[in-house]
């Protein structure tokens, strides 16, 4: 969740932990990702940034849509009062 711009030369990612204990009627903080997304129904919990070693990063597990970017996007807004 970071820019591309630092892909090359950065060795650690910023992300936002995902869980499979699913809550709909938290709408704040929290990206809900479709049945299909993922292997089971999560959530990506924004409220939880970290930032890990490039190394970690084996493949790739799937893509937000153009509404999850926008409110993932919202909520980090929210996380860091920006």
């Amino acid at each position: 969740m970071q820019t591309d711009l630092l892909n090359e030369t950065h060795l650690s990612t910023l992300v936002c932990p995902i869980t499979t204990n699913v809550n709909k009627e938290i709408q704040l903080l929290r990206v809900h990702l479709r049945k299909g997304q993922l292997d089971k129904l999560s959530d990506v919990l924004v409220d939880q940034v970290r930032a890990i070693d490039n190394k970690r990063l084996i493949k790739k597990l799937g893509q937000l849509t153009i509404e999850q970017k926008h409110v993932l996007k919202e909520n980090l807004r929210i996380v860091f009062d920006i």
